[in-house]
């Protein structure tokens, strides 16, 4: 170990390098270009009710995203899962529009998708951030019937921060955040690429934007958590992510997954960085979103 190791055996310049993906990923403002160009089409081939209000702030809305059910659009089925995915940015870049693309992964099977926008540290600290995406969840259980979704069939999706975030959604109690909530809102949650323990989160490069106390740590480190009911949960990282993104998928599958756990599916899908892998969540074809829909009911 290397004498001025500061976590998991790195220094200070290997443990940046670990969690700085676009360093670790040259191309992705390309990758984010093509799913930008995707993203823009998405506003015609589906049914897209935009910068809905969930909350007090400019930045509490959301988009939801639906099936159209003929060239014209149309009256829509009533009873569709509705999945909720919480972005990612490391909690302070980023925003609910970056992401109009991934409709394409699991609308066209029926499904409802609801993007979630929140306001970003250090506008506001991780515990706001995390309280704003449980409001969200509470909102779209509470309004789901009224755009054809089945309030009892609600799941979560995150990637990077938003796999973090997927997880604390996971391990909410929902009857002591809002008193008519059931115990079990969510049915099932698919985490990507993300950041389960944030220990080294203060330690990194990050830090001086993220201001992560070690009270907000130990509040927000889902592998510190227990899920709040026994929902599923897949756990996906890509295969060319770098070790410690990988380490700490299977820690916390692991650690969630144990006897007395939840059914907690690791997933590492080869050839897969940490940008494409959102690519695979908008492929209805692909092993991942397939998964997904099946957790669903879709499949």
């Amino acid at each position: 170990m290397p004498e001025n190791a500061i976590y998991q055996g790195y220094d200070q310049t290997g443990l940046d390098a670990q969690y700085n993906n676009r360093a670790r990923v040259p191309e992705h403002t390309d990758i984010h270009d093509v799913y930008q160009a995707q993203g823009d089409a998405v506003l015609a081939d589906f049914d897209a009710r935009l910068d809905i209000s969930y909350g007090p702030s400019a930045e509490e809305t959301l988009d939801i995203y639906l099936p159209k059910t003929g060239p014209a659009g149309g009256a829509l089925a009533d009873g569709m899962p509705v999945n909720v995915f919480l972005h990612g940015g490391y909690w302070f870049s980023r925003h609910k529009n970056d992401f109009r693309f991934l409709a394409r992964g699991m609308v066209p099977s029926g499904a409802a998708l609801v993007v979630v926008n929140y306001a970003l540290v250090p506008s506001v600290d991780l515990d706001e951030l995390v309280r704003q995406c449980r409001a969200a969840i509470a909102w779209t259980h509470q309004n789901a019937a009224g755009f054809g979704g089945d309030p009892e069939r609600i799941f979560v999706s995150g990637h990077s921060a938003g796999g973090q975030l997927t997880a604390m959604m996971m391990s909410t109690v929902w009857p002591a955040f809002a008193d008519h909530l059931p115990a079990n809102v969510i049915k099932g949650g698919c985490a990507l690429s993300g950041i389960y323990d944030l220990t080294p989160m203060p330690l990194s490069y990050m830090q001086e934007t993220l201001q992560f106390t070690p009270d907000q740590v130990a509040r927000n480190s889902p592998i510190t958590l227990s899920p709040s009911t026994k929902a599923p949960l897949i756990v996906g990282v890509g295969g060319d992510e770098s070790e410690e993104f990988l380490r700490q998928s299977q820690a916390f599958a692991e650690q969630w997954g144990t006897p007395g756990g939840i059914e907690c599916w690791l997933m590492t899908l080869d050839d897969i960085n940490h940008f494409t892998i959102l690519g695979e969540f908008a492929d209805p074809k692909s092993v991942l979103t397939q998964a997904v829909l099946q957790q669903m009911g879709l499949g």
